[in-house]
């Protein structure tokens, strides 16, 4: 499958279309003011401990405190013990993540942690963290202290997996015994085990040696560099920042077939060159600078396809539809079959409809990037074949998906329950803001329903406080149900209360603001 890369850059903000056979797939965002922190490593301190809830609050210098699950933290025999400088000191046995040890037991408040974010703050929760730092470079993933070698699970072939954990192997036993990635000075034998961990990478399928060996000595000496700066961060504050999303997701995406990346600023343009050339040699000559006349995101009418995204409703080329909508708690669909009447029969038409959105769905969830909780309400079909067959079209439509998606069994209602990982916010969230008239509900109340309030408190305020006359203050559209559908009640009320009202029209309010004022 061809892909492509159209990158958009502004000053405050840059924009990454990853192009599918000429379909926009994902689209990421970062906006200079709010970066995501996913891989940052900070230094922080643990600001309140929650043994019910087998969590601690970690202080990382940002806005809210960060959340760190007593699973996510290594044995405390692997964690980096500060020494006196506060540089963590060597690690000596592997770090298997705590799930059984009370939180009280393995942090207290006021104790510094070297952190690592897994997570972005999403709506009103804070980031979550994880004391088992990993760096991810092209070909690895480093992880100081944990003494193991693992392989992506997307390289199928065992001797392809045998070979690359052999390799990987051999380069660390060389770099540990020099540093640098040539020959060691006391060979360690057969039996070593390294002392750090490494996951070789979908994208280190068929590599050489050297390539792994000089990927594992920048790792090294990236982690070095972290270290010696630990030390020097005073309180709560970041240790090491992740790359820009350019090359984030040039380095996320390396091991997909990118035919070209094209990229409509010259700085950012050179910056990409610089990195490939260090890293990824030869994905250097796909690299291109866009100087279209057209703005680059209206190739392939992506525009166009952000837009759309942000609708509930998505329209299936066969006349169906399916529904989105995103909650706090999960994300459901709805698929319905809409202006479709197909040619044969009811059951086929519902299979079709079926198969179809199934494809689609996969799409959105990649596009819109919803993640968590995700229940899917396929129509109903008679047939257990066409069940199995929309579910594998499903699953089959995921596996080019590269966020971690997991279906579970159809629930006895019929739904599909699935999860899909979120580590950052969803296309909605990143674009948009709540509506501040229905403040995220969805709807607002009637206008006859607002009527009706008003009536209860006027009536509420006549019967407590001794006043000569009221005034209403409310937006066009209620006082002109007041004046007109609701005028005779309006009337009533004046007369049961004895007292005069009177209306006044605001502008800024919306269909639900109102006062009533006594005068």
């Amino acid at each position: 499958m061809s892909a492509e890369l159209l990158v958009n850059v502004t000053p405050r903000e840059t924009r990454v279309a990853l192009i599918e056979n000429g379909a926009l797939q994902e689209i990421f965002i970062e906006r200079a003011h709010r970066r995501g922190i996913v891989g940052n490593i900070y230094k922080g301190r643990v600001c309140r401990v929650l043994p019910g809830m087998q969590a601690a609050f970690v202080d990382i210098g940002l806005e809210r405190a960060a959340f760190l699950h007593a699973s996510d933290i290594a044995d405390a025999h692997a964690r980096q013990a500060h020494d006196t400088a506060g540089a963590p000191t060597p690690v000596e046995a592997a770090p298997a993540l705590r799930n059984e040890a009370s939180i009280a037991d393995l942090v207290h408040d006021g104790e510094e942690v070297l952190v690592q974010v897994i997570k972005d703050p999403l709506g009103t929760k804070g980031a979550r963290l994880t004391t088992q730092v990993s760096i991810p470079s092209c070909y690895l993933v480093y992880m100081p202290g944990a003494g193991t070698i693992g392989v992506s699970q997307r390289i199928e072939d065992e001797d392809e997996r045998r070979r690359l954990r052999e390799m990987v192997r051999a380069c660390a036993r060389r770099v540990d015994g020099n540093g640098n990635g040539g020959a060691p000075d006391d060979d360690p034998g057969e039996d070593w085990s390294p002392e750090d961990g490494y996951i070789v990478r979908t994208a280190a399928e068929g590599c050489e040696e050297a390539v792994v060996t000089a990927d594992m000595v920048f790792l090294r000496r990236l982690w070095e560099s972290v270290s010696a700066h630990v030390g020097a961060v005073n309180g709560p504050g970041i240790v090491h920042e992740d790359l820009s999303l350019v090359i984030r997701t040039l380095r996320e995406l390396s091991a997909t077939t990118i035919e070209r990346v094209r990229i409509d600023s010259r700085e950012a343009h050179e910056r990409v060159l610089d990195f490939t050339g260090r890293f990824l040699p030869e994905m250097s000559s796909h690299i291109e600078l866009y100087t279209g006349e057209a703005p680059i995101l209206e190739l392939y009418a992506v525009e166009d396809e952000i837009q759309r995204s942000l609708h509930r409703r998505v329209q299936l080329k066969s006349g169906g539809h399916i529904v989105i909508d995103q909650t706090e708690a999960m994300t459901t669909i709805d698929v319905n079959t809409g202006g479709f009447v197909g040619h044969r029969n009811f059951e086929e038409t519902i299979f079709k409809t079926n198969l179809e959105a199934a494809q689609t769905i996969a799409r959105q969830l990649r596009l819109r990037n919803l993640g968590g909780i995700i229940i899917i309400d396929f129509i109903d079909m008679e047939s257990d074949v066409h069940k199995r067959q929309v579910l594998r079209a499903l699953e089959k439509a995921l596996a080019r998906d590269h966020t971690r998606t997991h279906i579970s069994n159809v629930s006895p209602l019929g739904l599909v329950e699935m999860t899909r990982k979120r580590t950052r916010e969803s296309l909605e969230h990143v674009l948009c803001d709540p509506c501040p008239t229905c403040r995220g509900r969805g709807s607002i109340k009637s206008a006859d329903t607002v009527c009706y309030e008003i009536f209860r408190e006027i009536m509420r305020e006549a019967r407590q406080f001794d006043t000569e006359r009221l005034l209403v203050i409310a937006s066009q559209e209620v006082i002109d149900q007041l004046v007109d559908e609701e005028s005779a009640a309006f009337a009533e009320l004046e007369a049961f209360i004895g007292k005069p009202i009177t209306l006044q029209v605001e502008n800024l309010y919306s269909r639900e603001q109102y006062d009533v004022v006594l005068m």
